[in-house]
């Protein structure tokens, strides 16, 4: 039985979050987290074509809370990559579609050196994620530096959930209500830290007997992503996932 990660248990289908990292050159791709922007244009509009609409997960969340919502889906970026102010944002605006950006405050202007087998990859700097928090794009947190949290320890778990939504609230003058997991990697102490910190939702990749708004899953898009292939996705999706509670 699904142990819940939200303290006020609705049920629903669940809902459908999108998880990007790069929008660049995938030449050098051993990890497969980049999408060319001809690649992401192409995604956005079979979401466009097929009624559906990318949002932010708060507004995606916010829309659900008041029964709507079925024809959004939630559109996340992880990491931080300076790419995005440069290749996803203008395709984003292209189609009006919102996002949210999962950034890395204790590495603004570094690079993604957690990614042994490289490339290396710029990151956003402050003024990078100041724009596209001013292009209307909801900032979550990654945690301070990408460390995964169900081996971290106490300390080591303060300085990434708490540190470092005090960092993207400084940065942005703005609420970081969002929390993306490093490497997807969850369990109930890591959930319990992020409620903790006062955050109102949390993104996974597959939470596994976790649930809720703290645990909420999300699907891998990449670069093989066709439309034949995003259909399946999609509908395999909803098929095989069981409700979500809380949302």
């Amino acid at each position: 039985m699904p142990v819940s990660a939200d303290s006020a248990p609705l049920r629903g289908p669940v809902p459908w979050v999108a998880m990007y990292h790069s929008v660049g050159d995938y030449s050098d791709d051993p990890y497969r987290v980049t999408v060319t922007p001809e690649r992401l244009d192409r995604q956005l509009r079979w979401l466009r074509a097929r009624g559906l609409t990318g949002v932010s997960v708060a507004d995606l969340l916010a829309a659900r809370a008041r029964g709507e919502g079925r024809k959004l889906v939630g559109l996340t970026f992880d990491d931080g990559y300076a790419d995005f102010v440069d290749h996803a944002l203008p395709v984003l605006r292209r189609y009006g579609f919102g996002a949210t950006l999962f950034a890395l405050p204790g590495r603004l202007g570094g690079d993604n050196a957690w990614d042994r087998l490289g490339p290396r990859k710029p990151l956003l700097t402050a003024d990078g994620i100041r724009q596209a928090a001013a292009e209307g794009v909801e900032i979550g947190s990654h945690g301070l530096t990408h460390v995964d949290l169900t081996k971290a320890d106490d300390a080591l778990m303060k300085a990434e959930v708490v540190e470092s939504r005090a960092a993207l609230e400084q940065l942005t003058g703005s609420p970081v209500n969002g929390f993306c997991y490093p490497y997807g990697a969850i369990d109930r102490r890591a959930v319990d830290a992020v409620r903790a910190a006062g955050y109102t939702y949390a993104c996974a990749i597959d939470p596994g007997p976790l649930n809720g708004r703290y645990a909420l899953p999300r699907l891998y898009i990449g670069q093989d992503d066709n439309a034949v292939r995003l259909f399946l996705k999609y509908r395999l999706h909803r098929l095989r996932r069981r409700p979500v509670e809380g949302v």
